[in-house]
């Protein structure tokens, strides 16, 4: 289960990243879900849920 975690976040982050035209007006939105889904995991892990 972690490592299907591991691996759609290494996704999620890759896909946050405005290296293409068409998604450099969007601004820091990606990265901040990126950042909330991280931050989750992180408390998911501390508290022996995940």
């Amino acid at each position: 289960m972690s490592t299907i975690l591991l691996i759609i976040l290494i996704l999620i982050v890759i896909g946050a990243l405005p290296s293409w035209s068409h998604s450099r007006s969007w601004g820091y939105a990606p990265s901040g879900i990126t950042g909330i889904i991280v931050i989750v995991l992180i408390i998911m892990l501390l508290t022996g849920r995940l």
